[in-house]
């Protein structure tokens, strides 16, 4: 039996916090097609599990710099299509210094067979930067889209 919609969602979100980025590009179809809307800079669609698996690559030494984070406040609306889910979710981020920093996001999900073959995954750019302490990296990447 196949994993729901919503399954398939929690494993995804659960597993990028946890840092299982092996595990990831399992519930992807082998042709998908996953688009961050919102991303600066701009990133190309995602197509097959083999990108996704590039792109949930991770080096060792950055995942154990990387701050800690985890899934707070997630709601999973269902659909009339039964294949299609909106999630919304933030990853909350442990900062250096204690406190927290919450990154808010929704995912629309077409997830068919226990994959996922279509996503659009909405996350808050200027959080995400602020919580991982790449606020530079943010700008300079904006500075270079307007010259």
């Amino acid at each position: 039996m196949s994993l729901s919609p919503r399954d398939v969602f929690l494993r995804l979100v659960h597993g990028v916090a946890g840092g299982n980025s092996n595990e990831l590009p399992d519930l992807y179809g082998e042709v998908t097609d996953v688009r961050h809307p919102m991303a600066t800079p701009e990133s190309e669609p995602l197509t097959s599990r083999r990108a996704l698996q590039e792109h949930f690559t991770v080096e060792p030494e950055v995942r154990a710099s990387a701050p800690k984070r985890r899934v707070v406040d997630v709601v999973v609306h269902e659909t009339a299509d039964p294949e299609v889910i909106v999630a919304e979710f933030a990853y909350e981020f442990t900062l250096p210094d204690g406190s927290t920093a919450k990154v808010p996001c929704v995912f629309v999900m077409r997830v068919r067979d226990g994959q996922i073959i279509e996503s659009r995954d909405y996350i808050d750019p200027i959080r995400t930067y602020t919580a991982r302490g790449d606020l530079d990296l943010l700008i300079a990447s904006l500075r270079k889209d307007v010259s």
